[in-house]
């Protein structure tokens, strides 16, 4: 069997190709591999997710995605919650976690992500999110038991903005806030939850190949959300070149890990 052809050898118009026709569902990240990369926070969310997992009753992932992570997280746990419900708003998405955490005897239900959440007040003991596109405050105190805990980890500030203002230039200040650490913990506290922690670090991401960016814009569709190969090809074009010239494209994510507590 041949070796597969390294990126650096390959076109502007083949790597461009290859990166326009990879699926996007779910959240499994390993087509980037040699690729792409980024830094992973320090604390370990899907580690420390797990061991909440073995320790709740009745337990709700938010947006889960294709169910990737909390897959991941209930095969690592050392006991299992005896009710399990994920929620996903992407039809695609929301088929794949059903196949992955089925087994696991976890529903998925569709719920639109501005949705209200379809669960009655204080259903769950513990409620987990991984990079929501938008956390709901309050929906997420009002699901919460008394004395029941919200774990996630989110997006933060300007995540990967060097990529996405090399696109669409420079963005306004409001953009460059929205996510604060600071808003985030204020929003939580307005809905009635207490943080009782609250981290937030800034990862270095590389682009290796011009696929690869490619790739990334189209499966985190809102960093640039009006992303196509033909609108974009000038710009492609010209960031291929400078990959080639220079080496790896760097931009920076921002994750932020939150815990917050309903009163008794």
């Amino acid at each position: 069997m041949n070796a597969p052809t390294p990126p650096s050898s390959r076109t502007f118009e083949e790597l461009v190709a290859e990166g326009a026709a990879v699926p996007t569902e779910g959240w499994d990240f390993s087509w980037f591999e040699g690729r792409a990369s980024e830094e992973r926070p320090s604390w370990g969310y899907a580690a420390s997710l797990a061991r909440r997992l073995a320790g709740a009753g009745a337990v709700l992932d938010v947006q889960t995605g294709g169910g990737e992570v909390l897959d991941h997280a209930l095969g690592a746990a050392g006991g299992r919650p005896r009710l399990t419900v994920a929620t996903e708003s992407w039809p695609p998405n929301a088929a794949k976690a059903t196949a992955l955490l089925r087994p696991r005897g976890v529903a998925v239900v569709a719920v639109p992500e501005d949705a209200p959440l379809p669960f009655a007040d204080g259903a769950f003991d513990l409620v987990v999110s991984r990079h929501p596109v938008t956390p709901h405050w309050t929906e997420t105190a009002r699901v919460l038991a008394p004395g029941g805990t919200y774990f996630a980890q989110h997006v933060g500030p300007r995540s990967v903005f060097e990529l996405i203002e090399y696109f669409l230039g420079p963005l306004p200040g409001a953009s460059r806030r929205a996510r604060h650490p600071d808003d985030e913990r204020a929003a939580a506290e307005a809905a009635g939850l207490d943080v009782v922690d609250l981290r937030a670090e800034r990862l270095r991401m590389e682009f290796h190949d011009i696929g690869a960016v490619v790739h990334f814009l189209r499966k985190v569709v809102w960093m640039v959300p009006d992303f196509t190969v033909e609108a974009y090809e000038d710009r492609l074009r010209d960031l291929h070149e400078r990959i080639e010239a220079e080496g790896p494209f760097v931009a920076h994510s921002a994750r932020q890990l939150i815990e917050a507590r309903r009163g008794a």
